[in-house]
């Protein structure tokens, strides 16, 4: 015995009912509790699967009358709701092979329970978990957090969390020292450092950038913040780039220099100025630092930092 003709559940399409001819699925389909169409003329019946036939449902919807009614009636609807639960137990699925397109196709009888659809991937019958894109976290060891300023930065390799310095601001160094060219002490190779810009800098990016670059240069290379001069002083520089810059979606503008000094390789200088996401949304000042010559770090870090940098909130 199997189910008798009617309207149920599409296996392979949940929110859809499919025409069970008593024997095989059809490829007549509607929307649940829409007006159905007219009574497809039932096809050669197709070929069995191996095993034992489908059980009987006891009852079933009615099937498509030529005015689209559903063939459904009051009586019909209440032994349906009352059997669900003895016909979830009872009512198993037969595969049953056809020829689709070309090819097999196995799918099952038809029951009378239901389920909610599952998210599918296009073209895939196996259901998958939906997906959320999210942004890193600020607690994320890959980033380094302003937690003043409200921004993180990606921790790119070679580079480390600042260790024994007396420098205030500064988020990451280059991994390692080397002697400076000049007087006592150990330098490095590359420093990322942040402050938040004052009213005497400017208003916009642009203003705060330009004012800020030569600062920037000379706290670097001229000399430090005991009066040291670890590479004998600048000789001179150049503007290597300077422009319009977005920065975690907002407006900013960076300025670059070309230092150079008296001894060692000097380096380069960048002022990158955007206004904060958090607080009053006053301005920050990004500094990098790197050093000139092999040793140094690849140039292209300064913009994987500018385009990596999102907002702590």
């Amino acid at each position: 015995m199997t189910p008798p003709p009617g309207w149920y559940r599409d296996p392979s399409a949940p929110h859809l009912e499919r025409w069970w001819d008593g024997t095989a699925w059809t490829e007549h389909r509607r929307a649940p509790e829409d007006a159905a169409p007219p009574a497809p003329t039932p096809p050669a019946p197709a070929p069995q699967a191996y095993g034992p036939p489908p059980v009987t449902a006891p009852m079933t919807p009615g099937p498509p009358s030529a005015d689209g009614a559903s063939g459904r009636t009051p009586k019909v609807v209440a032994l349906i709701a009352a059997g669900a639960v003895l016909l979830t137990a009872l009512v198993t699925g037969v595969i049953v092979l056809r020829e689709n397109d070309g090819g097999a196709e196995a799918e099952t009888a038809p029951t009378l329970a239901t389920s909610q659809p599952t998210q599918r991937e296009p073209d895939s019958g196996t259901p998958t978990p939906t997906e959320t894109a999210s942004e890193p976290s600020a607690d994320d060891p890959a980033v380094v957090t302003d937690e003043l300023n409200g921004f993180t930065l990606p921790l790119l390799d070679g580079w480390v969390r600042p260790r024994n310095l007396a420098e205030a601001d500064v988020l990451m160094t280059t991994d390692g020292t080397y002697q400076c060219p000049v007087d006592f002490g150990y330098c490095r190779r590359g420093k990322v450092i942040s402050r938040t810009a004052s009213a005497d800098d400017g208003t916009s990016p642009e203003a705060i950038a330009k004012a800020d670059i030569q600062d920037a240069a000379n706290d670097a290379y001229d000399r430090d913040l005991v009066g040291r001069s670890p590479f004998g002083g600048i000789k001179s520089h150049k503007a290597v780039g300077s422009g319009p810059v977005s920065v975690a979606g907002r407006a900013g503008y960076f300025v670059r220099w070309r230092v150079t000094t008296a001894k060692g390789p000097g380096g380069y200088v960048q002022s990158l100025a955007f206004a904060s996401t958090v607080g009053t949304e006053s301005p920050v000042v990004v500094r990098y630092v790197f050093d000139a010559g092999e040793d140094g770090p690849p140039l292209a870090d300064m913009d994987r930092f500018t385009k990596g940098i999102r907002s702590a909130r």
